[in-house]
């Protein structure tokens, strides 16, 4: 079987069978961390291991001639075949708040070919919030469509996620909420749910955002650098560390958010 023959509502259900089974794996060691320490990487390790070992196991049984990102080189140049297929698999995200028993957690999972998006998805266990998307069509929350809609004025009840030592970096006179809570792909999901204005993000990676940006997109919403510049995930494709601060929005809302923002002395 070739890339173009496989259908799109075959991957999707893939997909979204293979990260809700990963869930139910995960929840075996949710919130069983040491309490007399304050990170159980002992535990955490056991877990990513045998997530990994799962979507593995799943991804060979179904589609044998994908590839898993971040286990092989990704090789330059398109190809015709099976091999065009890569998965990105996030096995935790929000790993701190997995261990010790905070519900806002969850698995992405999301598919390229030839380096294109095709479809993400992203899960929180606990709550069973699903969220997906195939890219350029339709974001769904469970059954629900999603749409970020157009909040006519930012205010006192407005919501802005933020991210851990952001006060260390920005001053703000946002008028709403701010919060952060511990699990990137959550509340990039947040704002394509409408729930949030923004979530401005430091120090992230491609596996963070390869899922949860495709169902941003899909939802009307877009992540810039924060400066207000494009940002092109494919070009960290090398799985290291983003060193821009991102910031995802409802698309022309960015620049009305940055106002917000003065970067700290």
């Amino acid at each position: 079987m070739t890339a173009q023959e496989y259908d799109a509502k075959e991957l999707i259900r893939f997909a979204v069978d293979t990260v809700q089974q990963a869930g139910e794996l995960a929840l075996r060691y949710y919130g069983k961390g040491n309490p007399e320490i304050k990170f159980d990487e002992e535990l955490v390790t056991e877990a990513e291991l045998n997530l990994s070992d799962f979507f593995r196991s799943q991804l060979r049984a179904k589609f044998p001639e994908h590839r898993i990102f971040g286990e092989e080189t990704m090789a330059e140049g398109y190809t015709h075949d099976a091999g065009g297929h890569v998965w990105v698999f996030d096995r935790l995200d929000g790993v701190a708040n997995f261990q010790a028993g905070i519900p806002v957690w969850g698995i992405s999972m999301a598919l390229l070919e030839n380096f294109w998006p095709v479809l993400g998805v992203f899960y929180m266990p606990v709550t069973r919030d699903l969220f997906y998307a195939q890219a350029g069509e339709q974001a769904f929350h469970g059954d629900r469509k999603l749409s970020i809609p157009d909040q006519p004025e930012i205010n006192n009840e407005s919501l802005l996620f933020t991210y851990s030592r952001f006060n260390n970096h920005y001053r703000t006179s946002f008028p709403g909420k701010i919060r952060n809570l511990g699990c990137t792909a959550a509340h990039i999901c947040y704002v394509a749910l409408g729930r949030a204005e923004a979530a401005l993000m430091g120090h992230v990676s491609y596996q963070d955002l390869a899922a949860a940006q495709i169902i941003l997109e899909a939802a009307g919403g877009e992540i810039r650098k924060v400066d207000g510049n494009k940002f092109q995930l494919n070009e960290h494709l090398d799985g290291g560390r983003i060193e821009d601060h991102l910031m995802a929005a409802r698309k022309g809302k960015h620049e009305e958010l940055r106002h917000y923002l003065k970067e700290s002395m």
